[in-house]
């Protein structure tokens, strides 16, 4: 069952090769799997909740977390992320409103408001004694 947020199993075939080995053989615990990491970073950024109310399904998020900012030291995110934005489909395509620009005009003046001052440039200015 695909959860909200989660890669298919498409995406995750695409960038498995992207991500460090599972099992490097150490002594110790085993790492947590790297499917279920990358779905919990991924569900952090897509909902913008903080790291501390991470689903339990993904694990401690202390562990997503160290996980996320050396993936991100490494590198390793960049590359998962240009390589599943290249096939997206551009329904997918999202704007953020500060990349898209306004007219100058657009600041919400009111019409029929003061002149502005390059409406007024030819005029002759207001002896002081008659200005407000």
């Amino acid at each position: 069952m695909l959860r909200r947020y989660e890669l298919t199993d498409d995406e995750w075939n695409r960038i498995v090769d992207l991500l460090p080995p599972e099992n490097t053989g150490k002594q110790g615990r085993p790492r947590k799997n790297n499917r279920m990491i990358l779905n919990g970073i991924i569900w952090i950024a897509r909902s913008g909740a903080p790291w501390r109310d991470l689903p339990e399904r993904y694990g401690p998020w202390e562990t997503l977390y160290s996980r996320f900012r050396k993936w991100i030291d490494d590198g390793i995110l960049d590359h998962i992320f240009q390589n599943l934005s290249l096939e997206a489909e551009l329904e997918e395509l999202s704007l953020d409103a500060s990349i898209v620009q306004a007219h100058q005009h657009s600041a919400g003046a009111k019409k029929g408001g003061p002149p502005m001052k390059s409406d007024t440039a030819g005029e002759e200015p207001a002896p002081k004694s008659m200005q407000p």
